[in-house]
């Protein structure tokens, strides 16, 4: 993602699961990634990551937990560690690797506990770069990524509801806050998950601010999205068409579609 040096400070991070439980879930989403991917063409295109095959996505999630893993590893650092990324998987060994990344990475996160200190790209909007937001961000990626495992294989699952409503609560506070300004007429979008939860999206030249509930004074929101969290997750993440008729909108949509583009999700 770009950036904005005068994006909002951060809100502390809400009600989610606990850091063992986090651990759980990136190694069951990371399970179920592999679990479609073996039921799928590995040289199949992955629907929501159209430039890969279901070969590339599982190395892909691999590499990342693998960096991560060193990452968390390495401590305190004011630099990412050595880019491994490019090491190809072990012939005939993908999925296997792809075990090892993942309990490399649980491994990493057990040892070092939630609040030990580390690199981590979102440390600069004054976010925690700590284990504990390094396994919070990982149970994201790879539960957006075993879905779209499961999309390669046809055989797409809704988002654990839970797990949905806080990575929705970190893209929107860590992921949309790392965004350079906001390059249409400033705006609130309100994203009300059928869960029981709502942020207010406030967008302007210097980004984007996530609040949950009402963010105040100031204008109401021109345009609302809701739905079930994992819903709202897969369409900020261009997984599935906002107006596929799994959200629903009100107010502005122009604004809805300004909103779902803007950010280079990948």
């Amino acid at each position: 993602m770009t950036s904005s040096s005068s994006a909002p400070p951060a809100q502390p991070a809400g009600p989610g699961p606990e850091f063992a439980e986090r651990l759980e879930l990136i190694e069951e989403r990371s399970a179920a990634l592999r679990l479609a991917a073996g039921s799928a063409d590995p040289l199949a295109r992955v629907p929501g990551c159209p430039d890969w095959t279901v070969r590339d996505l599982v190395a892909h999630m691999a590499r990342v937990q693998r960096f991560w893993a060193a990452s968390v590893t390495a401590g305190p650092a004011s630099r990412p560690p050595a880019d491994e990324a490019g090491d190809p998987p072990p012939p005939g060994e993908l999925m296997a690797w792809s075990a090892r990344c993942t309990q490399a990475l649980i491994e990493a996160l057990r040892l070092a506990g939630p609040d030990a200190n580390c690199w981590t790209w979102w440390a600069d909007w004054g976010h925690p770069s700590t284990a504990g937001a390094v396994a919070r961000h990982q149970v994201q990626e790879a539960a957006v990524h075993a879905r779209d495992a499961q999309e390669a294989a046809g055989t797409p699952e809704p988002l654990p509801p839970a797990l949905a409503v806080d990575a929705v609560d970190q893209l929107l506070h860590v992921g949309f806050a790392a965004m350079d300004g906001w390059p249409n007429s400033p705006a609130r979008v309100a994203l009300i998950a059928d869960e029981g939860v709502t942020w207010t999206l406030v967008l302007d030249d210097t980004g984007a601010s996530a609040h949950r509930g009402a963010p105040g004074g100031g204008p109401q929101p021109g345009a609302t999205l809701s739905g079930p969290a994992g819903e709202l997750l897969l369409a900020l993440y261009r997984r599935i068409p906002w107006d596929s008729g799994a959200l629903r909108v009100s107010g502005d949509v122009d604004l809805v579609r300004q909103l779902v583009v803007w950010p280079p999700l990948g």
